[in-house]
């Protein structure tokens, strides 16, 4: 049996299932599978790329040369004009057409709401084998022929073969495009693909559609492949949008990262908390990296985000060692300050110059507090040794002191006393006498000598107050006979004196006149006269004693 021939096929034609020996087998009535409700060795669209048949070699022309070239039908053969397809009646050991099992539809894809089925208009290509079938015929010859709208158009030719066997072999071929539109069409409803996938798939399928040599409702199918190339763009606009979110919220993401990190950068070096200003760097470059997994940004956008970030890490690291440096060559000379500290008072801690070394130490304290500071731990050292020399001084001098006030304390006994006597004189009723008992009591009290420093201030005190009491009583007598305060003081009685007799005659003569109104004034204006006047014989009488 000579081999068919046809035009050249796409990349799926590898998978065609002629017998193993090339000759075509007979596609008399194929019985139906009722586990899959598919026809054996017609491939599901799920299942396309696992379908293994057994290859077919490639259709030539009947002399056995190079595959003829199909011209379009309508120049051959007018549609009106063509030839009819033999009638496809069924041989006399097969049984009649109409007896035959029907062919059913391969098993729809499950369809997300997000993905519409076509419309019936451009479902065609969903059609079973049988329905593609009546969309060709063929020629005595074996020419394979195909109807479309602009006419009737050659698909090849399979001579010496039945048209059945003929039609079956080209309805496989459409089949298999159909199960890529079927294949891409479930990928595009249950996977997310990017859109360089979703452009290349729907020109791959225009392609295989635009290349077919094939026998179903092709122009069916290039409907449906536009209807999905309209879905496709839609998933693509929204992939795009999608990722252009993304990438401006990594965008923002990192740029926030960049503009704290050259915040922490810009930091004063003497107020900066380096500790935890580095942490937070390492921090920031964690969640760089984090946002890098995430998705990448344009190559423009990716240099200058991280040049801006790197340049920031890099200033703070540079003023971070930068401050460590000179710290460390200012603490060189804090150490060699306070290690003189340290000698000066080490020194001192043995004198005896209690009043001296005290005021020695007081200085050496204030030069220490200016002097700075070291790390902790030397600073702590040296410390140490400047307390416990300061230490040793002010424990020798509690100690004699404690030993001259265990020898003072007689004294206190006999100062104690002294008060009893002065505290006596208090209040003053005989100055002369207050002030001669006193004389008296201030030579005894120096001669008896110095008393325990924890009680000098108190009987000092009570001694001062004293003093202070006979001090007030002769000031106040001096202010009593002072000639100057004494006639100020009549001058002021013998005025008041005379204004008072003047209103005395203006409260008679208002009275004689019978003048109530002035009569009221001139007796308030006398009321308050005698009441001056009383206050002013008081403090003559305090002047004069």
């Amino acid at each position: 049996m000579s081999e068919p021939s046809q035009e050249p096929a796409s990349t799926t034609d590898v998978q065609d299932t002629p017998a193993a020996t090339g000759t075509p087998t007979a596609p008399g009535p194929q019985p139906v599978d009722a586990a899959t409700a598919q026809v054996p060795g017609a491939p599901a669209a799920e299942t396309v790329a696992e379908t293994t048949e057994a290859p077919v070699p490639d259709p030539v022309s009947p002399d056995g040369g190079e595959p003829t070239t199909d011209e379009p039908a309508a120049a051959e053969t007018p549609a009106a004009q063509a030839p009819e397809a033999p009638a496809a009646e069924a041989p006399a050991d097969e049984a009649p057409a109409d007896e035959a099992p029907a062919v059913a539809d391969a098993p729809p894809v499950a369809t997300p709401a997000s993905v519409p089925h076509p419309s019936p208009e451009t479902g065609a290509a969903h059609t079973s084998s049988a329905d593609a079938a009546t969309f060709g015929r063929v020629d005595a010859d074996g020419t394979v022929w195909v109807r479309r709208k602009d006419g009737e158009h050659e698909v090849g030719q399979y001579p010496g073969a039945s048209p059945e066997e003929a039609l079956a072999y080209f309805v496989r071929k459409f089949e298999e495009v159909v199960a890529q539109v079927d294949l891409f069409e479930q990928r595009l409803r249950s996977t997310e693909l990017s859109s360089k996938d979703i452009v290349s798939g729907v020109a791959a399928l225009r392609t295989a559609v635009a290349e077919t040599r094939a026998v179903g409702d092709v122009d069916g199918l290039a409907a449906r492949v536009e209807a999905l190339a309209t879905i496709a763009e839609e998933a693509r606009a929204a992939a795009d949008r999608l990722r252009h979110e993304n990438r401006e919220r990594l965008r923002a993401l990192r740029t926030a990262i960049v503009e704290e990190a050259e915040q922490i950068a810009a930091q004063d070096p003497e107020r900066v908390q380096w500790k935890g200003a580095g942490e937070r760097l390492r921090e920031l470059f964690a969640q760089w990296q984090a946002a890098q997994r995430e998705g990448r940004l344009d190559k423009r956008s990716e240099e200058e985000l991280w040049k801006r970030f790197s340049h920031a890490r890099s200033a703070f690291d540079k003023a971070r060692r930068h401050h460590f440096a000179a710290l460390n060559e200012q603490r060189g000379s804090v150490r060699a300050e306070k290690e003189k500290l340290v000698a000066e008072a080490e020194e001192l801690s043995t004198s005896t110059d209690w009043r001296g070394t005290s005021s020695a130490y007081r200085q050496l304290m204030d030069r220490w507090k200016a002097a700075g500071r070291l790390a902790r731990k030397d600073d702590d050292a040296l410390w140490a040794r400047f307390r416990a020399a300061q230490d040793a001084f002010f424990a020798a001098r509690t100690a004699a002191n404690e030993q001259v006030d265990e020898e003072f304390r007689g004294n206190l006994q006999v100062k104690e006393q002294l008060l009893v006597e002065a505290e006596a004189l208090v209040p003053v009723r005989d100055l002369g006498a207050a002030k001669a008992a006193l004389r008296d009591i201030q030579e005894r009290w120096e001669a008896a000598g110095k008393v325990p420093r924890a009680d000098l201030g108190r009987v000092e005190g009570r001694l001062r107050a004293v003093e202070n009491a006979v001090r007030d009583a002769e000031q106040e007598r001096w202010k009593r006979s002072n000639p100057e305060a004494r006639a100020r003081a009549q001058g002021v009685v013998a005025q008041l004196e005379a204004g008072i007799r003047d209103l005395q005659a203006d409260v008679e003569a208002a009275r004689a006149r019978g003048d109530a109104r002035r009569l009221k004034r001139a007796e308030e204006a006398l009321r308050a006269r005698q009441e001056w006047l009383e206050q002013a014989r008081g403090t003559l009488r305090d002047v004069t004693g």
